[in-house]
């Protein structure tokens, strides 16, 4: 393994993981999601266990609607390759026509054909003729046995080359590599918001236990003041403003508990079985698995950047969309540069009496059987002035033009926000760190005031003051450490998107 890929690895890892416990794209080529997820997966949801977010996008990759619908669309652009090449299938062709008036037969005409379309642009030939009777077309006039033939028509100018058989097909390949990415692109979109709010989620359960600590704590103060108030060590009205500050801890707790339940309502949309019903996550007994600690602060590894960049140039599902449009415009500039060409087409038939499998098939193909058992044709065609042709060219022309600008514009856009989420990675590092001493200075200073508190020193008021500030410290980090797991999955999506494995 080169040094790159080495350092490429290392940076998956890091973009993949928010947590030791969550599940890691390996650097290897992706393999294929298989058609169920793991059994971690599938009984998470339904027993008291952590839910991670491998477990979720398990889901989202294998259940849910809009992925299988995306999963439609390498398929439907396989079927386009396959009707396209339809146009090079063998065909067989046969027609008769008779007349009979009064007892007199005037003709019998029939002619059957096998075409065989070739690659090249020509067409092999073969074929049974048989024109009888006493008023057939001179031309179509065959003896009684009939008159086989096997031949080729070859377009020598306009379609040698390149012609619309073979655009269609070159077309239609092109459109399976527009089909992946737009496949890519709907799932990256998926994944990410499917991220989104899996941290979002976190971050109420999160919410919802530190206010719940912190409406304990002020049930076990109230009972502890209303004590001291009864011994007379503390005056009644504590005993109210312990009070009131439980009744508002409880009020904040009912709020983050209803938070809690719409953000559990919330990623339930992500979840389907296999019969495509849809499944809640039961928030009494599931929990979301913890937020990037200070362990998985770490920084983008150095030429990181520059990996990401160039990942994102190779591999985002809107560049790539660009450049097959731009494959498929240009197979459409060959075509009308082609179709500037003259029309002319040579047919040869080499001639047999008889059916092409009678008694007297064989026969010596030698020079005089040649030069005395054929059919010649030879076609020509070519508009003067070209005005069609050549304003379909430059038609062409602009749209590849447009195409060709609006990936300049893309690409530079791409390049931009893989920029912009990395500088945002590292500035949520750097309030990460600082809003953790916060939090340690916060509760240095609740400490100090209880022993104060302890010692008769401090109030009520001045205690539940610091444990607000407290408190309110800490959801400030955790709303950092998710945003933090956010801003991880947008690089990913930044630089084009990794896909996750079972």
């Amino acid at each position: 393994m080169s040094p790159l890929t080495t350092l490429r690895c290392a940076l998956l890892l890091l973009l993949a993981g928010e947590t030791a416990t969550a599940q890691v794209p390996r650097c290897t080529t992706p393999a294929p999601v298989s058609a169920t997820p793991p059994a971690t997966a599938l009984a998470v949801a339904d027993s008291s266990q952590v839910f991670t977010l491998a477990n979720l996008l398990a889901y989202v990759l294998l259940r849910h609607p809009v992925a299988r619908q995306a999963g439609l669309l390498p398929a439907r652009a396989a079927q386009e390759v396959r009707f396209a090449r339809g146009q090079f299938d063998p065909a067989v062709a046969s027609k008769y026509a008779g007349k009979t008036l009064g007892g007199t037969e005037y003709f019998h005409d029939w002619d059957t054909q096998l075409r065989v379309p070739l690659w090249l642009g020509a067409d092999l030939k073969a074929g049974f003729e048989r024109g009888t009777g006493a008023f057939v077309n001179p031309e179509n006039y065959t003896a009684p046995a009939g008159l086989s033939y096997v031949g080729v028509s070859v377009p020598l100018a306009q379609g040698l080359l390149m012609d619309e058989r073979r655009a269609a097909v070159r077309q239609a390949q092109a459109l399976q590599g527009l089909a992946e990415a737009e496949r890519r692109g709907v799932l990256n979109k998926l994944l990410l918001q499917a991220a989104k709010d899996y941290w979002e989620w976190t971050l109420s359960y999160q919410r919802q236990e530190l206010l719940r600590q912190n409406a304990e704590l002020a049930a076990v103060r109230l009972g502890a003041v209303r004590e001291r108030v009864r011994q007379g060590d503390l005056a009644a009205i504590d005993s109210i403003e312990a009070l009131t500050e439980l009744q508002n801890r409880q009020a904040q707790l009912v709020q983050a508990r209803v938070q809690w339940q719409n953000a559990t309502l919330q990623l339930s949309n992500y979840l389907w079985n296999e019969q495509q019903q849809p499944r809640e996550l039961p928030a009494a007994t599931v929990r979301p698995q913890p937020l990037p600690g200070p362990a998985d602060w770490r920084p983008l590894p150095p030429d990181s950047l520059a990996i990401l960049a160039e990942q994102a140039r190779q591999l985002h599902p809107e560049l790539q969309k660009s450049r097959a449009k731009l494959t498929q415009l240009g197979v459409e500039d060959r075509l009308l540069r082609n179709k500037l060409l003259p029309k002319l087409t040579l047919d040869y038939h080499l001639l047999q009496a008889g059916p092409p499998f009678g008694a007297e098939t064989g026969v010596a193909l030698n020079s005089a059987y040649l030069q005395n058992n054929y059919k010649l044709g030879l076609s020509f065609a070519y508009p003067l002035l070209l005005r069609q042709e050549r304003s379909k060219l430059q038609i062409n022309a602009l749209k590849r033009r447009d195409t060709e600008l609006e990936l300049q514009q893309d690409a530079r856009e791409v390049q931009t926000t893989v920029r912009t989420v990395a500088n945002d990675w590292e500035a949520l590092r750097d309030q990460l760190r600082l809003q953790e001493q916060v939090g340690q200075n916060a509760e240095r200073l609740r400490q100090g005031e209880q022993t104060r508190f302890g010692s008769g020193e401090s109030s009520v008021f001045l205690l539940n003051a610091r444990e607000a500030a407290l408190v309110s410290a800490r959801l400030k980090l955790a709303e950092l450490q998710a945003k933090y797991a956010q801003t991880q999955a947008t690089l990913r999506w930044a630089a084009g998107g990794i896909e996750y494995e079972d």
